[in-house]
């Protein structure tokens, strides 16, 4: 597939408009921290209807397709919350879908997915990725919805940038979780596009940190891949199409462990109750984690973007006994 190209500020606006009646506008709030020397806020894209940002993209992708293509049914490929909103918009354009998962998705997110409807196809994970470099699964029809490598997806993710800069215009950076780079680099090239001096760095978990050696080596590069509560970030590698986009648009990458994820999972239940999943709270890890290790995201205002809220119960509580959940 050919690299990406950034998209423009017009397709991000008119993603918004498309998208009327389907993404929220979600809220940003402070978070009173005095662990770091910042004023720290939160995008709640964990508030949109199915507890997710991707409903934002899914969307946009879907208003955009074919309608005839549309209306043999959609398919994705996603560990979740990206089968949740492809989903979510395929019941609301009454079409059918599937959703192909890796064998290590949790449980209630595949009982979510198939609560809107869509039909799941478990596959082991190295099969799932295959779906995603190649786009297309070869036992299923339909219109496959990448879940990342896709103009319209980027720009439908482009209008949580232009959210953030309309609530807090002199916002320094925003920190958003890396999985294939679709949330990132789409705040990114909004960002850029009306304030280039705020940057917009990602964040990785120590188990699975491919955009850290394509940064390391100049390309992307095949890294071991550790499955852990925090599914939804990482991969086997970043996507040979989305690295110029991401090497352009990016100002860094930071990672954290897999403690630090769970300690800011916990942060944002008790101080905020906020229940957010394991690829969101890296956001916040980020920023908490860089300040102890003297590797401070920089910024007098720092947004972070809590992507998801689809923390299943069992791995709550286990996290608020001060443990970390199994994968």
């Amino acid at each position: 597939m050919r690299p990406l190209e950034p998209v423009s500020l017009d397709a991000i606006r008119a993603a918004r408009e498309r998208n009327a009646g389907g993404a929220i506008r979600t809220p940003l709030i402070p978070l009173a921290l005095e662990e770091v020397p910042a004023e720290i806020y939160l995008k709640l894209e964990s508030f949109q209807p199915i507890g997710s940002f991707k409903l934002r993209g899914a969307g946009h992708a879907m208003a955009l397709a074919d309608p005839a293509a549309l209306a043999r049914g959609v398919v994705t490929a996603s560990v979740g919350n990206m089968a949740l909103g492809v989903a979510w918009n395929a019941r609301r354009f009454g079409v059918p879908c599937h959703v192909v998962v890796p064998d290590t998705a949790p449980a209630h997110k595949i009982a979510a997915i198939e609560q809107l409807g869509a039909a799941v196809v478990r596959v082991p994970f190295a099969d799932w990725w295959r779906a995603i470099v190649e786009h297309h699964h070869p036992d299923l029809d339909g219109l496959f919805i990448h879940p990342v490598s896709n103009p319209a997806i980027l720009a439908g993710n482009g209008v949580i940038g232009l959210e953030i800069l309309e609530d807090l215009p002199d916002v320094d950076a925003i920190v958003a979780p890396f999985g294939g780079g679709g949330l990132s680099c789409g705040i990114a090239c909004a960002v850029r596009a009306l304030r280039p001096q705020t940057r917009v760095h990602a964040c990785e978990v120590e188990t699975a940190a491919p955009l850290t050696a394509a940064f390391a080596h100049g390309a992307p590069t095949e890294v071991p891949y550790t499955a852990t509560f925090v599914e939804g970030v990482g991969g086997s590698s970043v996507l040979e199409e989305m690295w110029p986009l991401a090497r352009q648009v990016l100002a860094g990458v930071t990672v954290v462990t897999v403690r630090q994820v769970a300690d800011a999972v916990r942060l944002l239940a008790e101080r905020a109750r906020l229940i957010i999943e394991g690829a969101a709270a890296t956001t916040l890890a980020a920023v908490l984690g860089g300040a102890s290790q003297g590797r401070r995201i920089e910024g007098r205002k720092i947004v972070c973007v809590l992507s998801g809220g689809n923390l299943g119960s069992a791995r709550l509580a286990t996290i608020l006994q001060g443990e970390i959940p199994g994968r």
